[in-house]
């Protein structure tokens, strides 16, 4: 299977982030995990939030933000990664003058449904 970035129509999720889904069941076919493109806008955030049962890896390709992860908070730049235990509460912000990009990959994939709102959206 493969996909194409330029037929990712892009949608906003629960926490307020802007996702191409790159690669997720409900479309490709695949099982076990999502992988999608975040886009956070300069001076934007996403909603503090947590997923009970899925695990992500944000590795951040463009852009510089801080990232709220538990009870630490810490500045992300390209080409760093970042794991995001099932319940951990978190954010992230776009800090630099352009958006920040963030591939994640979900297991199990990414559903609305395990996105639990923590702040007023």
């Amino acid at each position: 299977m493969r996909s194409r970035y330029a037929d990712a129509a892009p949608y906003v999720t629960r926490d307020g982030s802007t996702i191409r889904e790159l690669m997720h069941p409900s479309l490709h076919g695949n099982r076990l995990q999502s992988l999608a493109e975040a886009t956070v806008e300069a001076g934007t955030r996403t909603h503090l939030h947590r997923h009970a049962l899925t695990e992500e890896l944000y590795h951040v390709s463009a852009g510089s933000g801080l990232m709220t992860l538990g009870d630490s908070c810490f500045p992300v730049v390209a080409g760093d990664t970042i794991l995001i235990a099932p319940g951990t509460p978190h954010r992230v912000e776009a800090t630099g003058s352009g958006p920040l990009r963030i591939l994640c990959c979900c297991s199990p994939p990414y559903s609305h449904e395990d996105t639990e709102l923590l702040e007023d959206a």
